[in-house]
């Protein structure tokens, strides 16, 4: 079985149409570790595809706002123009799915996903000391997770610590070659916002028969992601920022 792991699409159709068209006939399904909108233009799209295509996905805490489970106040202020716009451009029935998304730990046979952490679905997991806190509560080998939009993430062998590299910015993917005796809490990055410095869209593939994560980055026309977020009327910030991967 080949799966795509996507994560933190954040209404980018561009970047999501990419990551597709790059992954095409790699994959037998699709999961993902949530939000599915806020910060960019198109979220009707991704909602609706999403809904389409997504074998299994849990929410994100913009996923949340949006649906109105979450106050807008833990927000910023240019997080809470966007999902206040996002709110606007959606119809009942796509606000309506996206408050019926389950909360993580979501396992499957294959692994389990969450959006923070297994500890706390808002809880970022961005070091070697907060996934130790977080490998005694999982009971899988692999773990898929997003949230922070950093692309990698860590193992746990025989109570020592370790991490998963992202993909280097000169190259388009890595593998990780998961080992037995070994937990694995794997970030396959964000497709429609990363932070890590890279302005590739990210995701992961796993050969669930192979045991290996392959994170992968890919470009897509970030310019018209920034435009449509100009004509959208959303603050400028968000289009400047895909520019930079920060």
């Amino acid at each position: 079985m080949q799966i795509l792991i996507l994560s933190d699409i954040h209404a980018n159709w561009y970047a999501l149409e990419a990551v597709l068209t790059e992954a095409k006939g790699q994959y037998d399904q699709i999961v993902c570790c949530g939000d599915l909108v806020g910060y960019n233009p198109h979220p009707a799209q991704v909602v609706d595809w999403t809904q389409k295509n997504c074998s299994s996905v849990i929410r994100g805490n913009h996923d949340k706002v949006v649906a109105g489970l979450e106050d807008l106040s833990w927000f910023n202020e240019t997080a809470q123009t966007a999902a206040r716009w996002t709110i606007d451009h959606l119809t009942a029935a796509q606000i309506s799915y996206l408050a019926g998304l389950s909360e993580g730990p979501k396992t499957n046979e294959y692994f389990e996903l969450v959006h923070g952490s297994p500890n706390d679905e808002d809880e970022y997991i961005t070091n070697s000391s907060e996934a130790a806190t977080c490998f005694p509560h999982v009971d899988v080998p692999l773990t898929f997770f997003g949230h922070t939009h950093h692309q990698g993430g860590f193992f746990s062998k025989r109570g020592n610590i370790g991490t998963v590299a992202a993909v280097k910015k000169k190259q388009r993917e890595s593998v990780v070659q998961l080992e037995v005796d070994t937990k694995y809490m794997i970030n396959p990055g964000s497709v429609g916002q990363p932070r890590d410095g890279d302005v590739r869209a990210a995701y992961a593939l796993y050969d669930t028969d192979r045991k290996l994560v392959t994170l992968r980055r890919t470009m897509y026309p970030i310019a018209l992601t920034s435009s449509d977020i100009q004509k959208a009327g959303l603050p400028e910030l968000l289009g400047a920022r895909l520019f930079h991967g920060f």
